[in-house]
């Protein structure tokens, strides 16, 4: 996986990588200065990608690897104090959060999902 500064974004996986309300695809990526994890899922047949922190308390939300989604499919959880957020804003939609999560642009053509970058965004540098 190569980065890419243009605008065509970043390869991030296969589009049938990502299953309406299943498993997120995790990724890495360089928010405000300080190396985040990330993670991507589909919703209502759209790819939404979110920093893996909740506004609640700063610490990944996910119960058991890249599992993000309540029983439901409706809603993304933090694991940990219950902060609920809708899957294609992040907005806050229940629980102890404060605001909405911090979205990731995506795009998703030919069969591929990409990240793009941003001021405050960009890949991890190794």
């Amino acid at each position: 996986m190569t980065a890419h500064s243009d605008n065509s974004g970043i390869e991030l996986c296969a589009s049938t990588d990502l299953v309406e309300g299943g498993r997120a695809v995790p990724f890495d990526v360089c928010f405000a200065r300080e190396n985040c994890r990330a993670f991507a899922i589909r919703f209502e047949g759209q790819v939404h990608a979110y920093l893996n922190r909740c506004t609640h308390v700063p610490m990944e939300m996910d119960y058991q690897a890249d599992q993000f989604f309540d029983d439901t499919g409706r809603w993304l959880l933090c694991a940990t104090h219950g902060a609920a957020y809708q899957p294609d804003t992040g907005s806050c939609a229940g629980g102890p959060c404060r605001g909405g999560l911090v979205k990731i642009p995506l795009s998703e053509s030919d069969g591929t999902v990409r990240w793009h970058t941003a001021d405050n965004l960009q890949p991890v540098e190794f």
